[in-house]
């Protein structure tokens, strides 16, 4: 498009031109911050099961059940989160969503019975965490980077690991020295402590502060995409034709059972049924959240530099011989090999998703974020599933072996599945092909 004369941003600075930090770092910036304080919420479900199982004599599968509702509905907010974004903007979309999460999150204190769990935690914390998911994240890099989108994309992505490391130790503290209330109250708290964040620093677009995305050319804010949902709906069934769609939307649904449903939930208890103190449970957590911030950034990097299939076909099998060790590892106390675990897990842990967004944006260009969200719905399935299964997996065998080797099993399964993903020639298309 040619420019008018008139326009006031007809010469929009360049990055190297300003000879300053470009925007699109603040913005990034707001964004880990947002994606850390979502972190707060995404670490305390593992820490609920013990405490509910005990003071309401709730069944571990009725709270996975709960736990399950919140991880699927985080994944199929995700695309129509990212449609609305392009709709009505980031932070208008963001921002109602962290209130939602505080609202459900502190409701949570005053429930006598299951079904409210399901209500506040399952429903209200699973619509609001999935409007500001990884498909945030994609939005973000999407819009404000042409240059180092892989790496912007790793750092975002290890934002959530880096809030579980802050949050993990004091949620876990408190749910062991004052119980689960003050935890939950402490989660709607960071909610509301975020959105003026969002509200005030976030920018939805370049053009908004007449800049050119960094490592790109100036181009003018594209008009609001009326009809969210029915475009969510659109992208799906055109990408839901193509193979690649269904490559990356197994995978990722086996990325997903792999950590979410079964590490972060059920870690901790299972640790605890070997004599394990929730706390030092809850701390190997945290640490699998310190490598995995040098993982997945690491990864993004990777992901700028060499084939994306073949990254995740790595990633799945380490994570799947990790897996396969696991039940041998656990004991009352920490020791070497558990600490050699949680490194290498961690490292692992979502090192998938810059690689999984790159092969989005190759394969469907601008719909690469919408795409990418129905790809998360998918994981959060996955997830969904197991953080189900793994409580009706305990309380029917009375251990979490089985689940161990099957989520093994499964990544084995994603290693294969990524390499028959059938690389796109350059240049991408816009839009999602027909026939990829």
């Amino acid at each position: 498009m040619t420019q008018t004369d008139s326009a006031p941003t007809a010469a929009p600075r360049s990055p190297r031109q300003a000879g300053r930090v470009h925007r699109a770092w603040f913005v990034a910036a707001v964004a880990f911050v947002t994606i850390i304080g979502s972190a707060a919420f995404a670490s305390l479900p593992g820490l609920l099961i013990e405490p509910l199982h005990e003071e309401f004599d709730w069944s571990r599968g009725t709270i996975g059940f709960a736990v399950s509702v919140n991880l699927a509905l985080y994944g199929l907010t995700a695309p129509f989160a990212a449609a609305l974004m392009d709709r009505f903007g980031i932070r208008r979309v963001v921002a109602p969503a962290l209130l939602v999460i505080a609202g459900g999150s502190v409701a949570t204190v005053w429930m006598t019975a299951a079904w409210q769990l399901v209500l506040f935690w399952g429903v209200l914390v699973g619509l609001g965490s999935g409007s500001m998911a990884l498909a945030f994240a994609a939005t973000v890099t999407n819009r404000w980077f042409t240059a180092r989108r892989g790496l912007v994309t790793g750092i975002l992505t290890a934002a959530g690991a880096s809030g579980q490391l802050v949050f993990l130790p004091l949620l876990s503290w408190l749910v062991e020295e004052h119980g689960w209330r003050p935890a939950a109250v402490t989660v709607s708290l960071t909610a509301l402590t975020v959105v003026p964040f969002v509200w005030l620093l976030l920018r939805d677009h370049p053009a908004d502060v007449g800049l050119a995305p960094y490592g790109g050319t100036y181009a003018p804010k594209p008009a609001p995409v009326p009809g969210a949902a029915r475009r969510a709906v659109t992208v799906l069934g055109k990408a839901a034709r193509t193979g690649p769609f269904w490559l990356l939307a197994g995978t990722f649904a086996i990325c997903g059972a792999s950590t979410n449903g079964l590490v972060k939930t059920h870690f901790v208890p299972a640790a605890h049924d070997h004599g394990m103190p929730v706390t030092a449970a809850a701390g190997l957590l945290a640490v699998i959240g310190v490598f995995d911030v040098v993982g997945t950034v690491a990864s993004g990097w990777f992901t700028d530099r060499f084939e994306a299939r073949r990254l995740l076909a790595v990633y799945y099998a380490l994570r799947g011989v990790s897996l396969l060790f696991l039940p041998m590892l656990l004991a009352p106390a920490v020791h070497p090999p558990m600490i050699f675990f949680i490194v290498f897990y961690g490292l692992d842990w979502v090192a998938t998703v810059p690689p999984t967004i790159a092969l989005c944006r190759e394969h469907y260009g601008e719909d690469g974020a919408v795409v990418f969200g129905w790809v998360l719905a998918s994981h959060q399935v996955g997830a969904a599933a197991v953080a189900f299964l793994g409580g009706l997996a305990r309380d029917v065998f009375g251990s979490y072996d089985v689940v161990w080797y099957a989520s093994g099993a499964l990544c084995a399964m994603a290693a294969l599945m990524s390499m028959v993903i059938r690389r796109r020639p350059a240049p991408a298309a816009t839009g999602v092909p027909a026939g990829a």
